[in-house]
C-alpha cells in the first residue's frame, strides 16, 4: 500500500527546493543555463541601456516555454492524481471526468481550464521559437516532492507557489521587453530571432504585452487555487507581487533560479512525463474564451 505523505512533508520538501540556490550558491544556475539559447544582442556600453540584466529575448521565450510546460505537468496530474478524489474536486470515487454526487464539477473545471490555457501558452512559445514540437521541448521530465498530488492541502500549497513564481517571472518580462524595445530603437541593440535576423521594436513592445496578458491568466489560477484551499481571502493583493524574481534568466534572483528545483532528480522527488501531460491533456477538454492573441504594434521604422 502506497505511504501518503502529510501536507506538511510536502510544504517541507518545497521550502527545501526554494532554498535550492541560497545553499547552492550560482551551481543551480549554472545548471539551468545549459537549456537556453545564446543568442547575444549588440553590444552598447551599459550604461547606455535600460535593460542591464544581460538577457536575451530568446532567453525569456525559452524560459517561458519551460515554465508553461512545467505547469502543464502540474495541472494535468492534479486531475489524475489521487488528489482528484477529494470532496471540494471529484469527490470519493470520482474523476476528473466523472465527478460524484459528493464532488464539485466547478472546482473540477478550475483545473481542466488552466491545464488548457497552460497548454496554449506553451504552444505559443514553442512557435515563437520555431519549434512546434513538444518532444523537441529542452525538458521532458519534470520533479514535484512526492506527494503532491496526494492530498488537497499539498497540491493547493505548491499552486500558490508555482503560480506566485510565475506571476513573478512575467512581471520581470513584461518590464525586460519593455526595457529591450527602447534599447533597440534607441540605443540599436537588436534582439536576435530564432528564424534569423531581428525584433523589431515593436515587437518586442509586444511581447511584453502578451506577457502582461499571460500574467493576468497565472493570477486567476493563483486566486482560484487559494478558493479550492478556502483560504480568505482568495484575491488577497492589491498588487500582484513579484515573489523576490528581478530578472528571468540571469542572477541568482531570476526565474530560471525558481524554475531550477524541479528540473533535476533528487531524494523525496518524483518525476512526471511532459508528454504523458500533453498527450493526456486531449482527455479532459474544456470550452474556454479569449484565445485572441492582443494585437501587434505597427513597425514605426525601427529597424527589423
Amino acid at each position: 500500500m502506497k505511504a501518503i505523505r502529510t501536507d506538511e512533508d510536502v510544504q517541507r520538501e518545497l521550502l527545501k527546493r526554494r532554498q535550492f540556490l541560497t545553499t547552492a550558491g550560482g551551481a543551480g544556475v549554472a545548471a539551468a543555463a545549459a537549456f537556453l539559447l545564446p543568442g547575444k544582442a549588440n553590444a552598447v556600453a551599459p550604461a547606455q541601456l535600460d535593460n542591464t540584466s544581460g538577457d536575451t529575448a530568446e532567453q525569456i521565450l525559452t524560459a517561458a516555454l519551460i515554465a508553461e510546460d512545467l505547469a502543464t505537468v502540474f495541472y494535468y496530474n492534479g486531475l489524475r492524481g489521487m488528489v482528484i478524489e477529494d470532496p471540494s474536486l471529484a469527490g470519493p470515487g470520482g474523476t476528473a471526468n466523472k465527478i460524484s454526487s459528493t464532488g464539485n464539477a466547478g472546482n473540477v473545471s478550475y483545473l481542466k481550464a488552466a491545464l488548457i490555457e497552460e497548454g496554449t501558452h506553451a504552444t505559443l512559445f514553442r512557435n515563437l521559437l520555431n519549434s512546434n514540437v513538444p518532444s523537441s521541448d529542452p525538458y521532458q521530465t519534470f520533479y514535484f516532492p512526492t506527494g503532491t498530488f496526494d492530498t488537497l492541502g499539498a497540491f493547493t500549497s505548491m499552486l500558490n507557489a508555482l503560480e506566485d513564481a510565475f506571476i513573478g517571472a512575467y512581471l520581470a518580462a513584461t518590464l525586460e521587453f519593455a526595457q529591450m524595445a527602447t534599447d533597440s530603437r534607441a540605443n540599436g541593440v537588436r534582439q536576435p530571432r530564432a528564424t534569423g535576423g531581428y525584433y523589431g521594436a515593436h515587437e518586442l513592445q509586444w511581447f511584453s504585452q502578451v506577457c502582461a496578458s499571460i500574467l493576468g491568466v497565472e493570477a486567476e489560477h493563483r486566486v482560484l487555487g487559494r478558493d479550492l484551499s478556502n483560504t480568505v481571502p482568495p484575491n488577497q493583493y492589491v498588487y500582484e507581487q513579484t515573489d523576490g524574481i528581478a530578472t528571468v534568466f540571469n542572477g541568482s534572483a531570476s526565474a530560471v533560479a525558481a524554475l531550477t528545483p524541479f528540473l533535476a532528480a533528487g531524494s523525496g522527488l518524483t518525476a512526471y512525463s511532459l508528454h504523458d501531460a500533453v498527450s493526456g491533456s486531449q482527455s479532459y477538454k474544456i470550452a474556454i474564451s479569449g484565445t485572441a492573441l492582443p494585437p501587434q504594434p505597427p513597425a514605426r521604422g525601427d529597424g527589423q
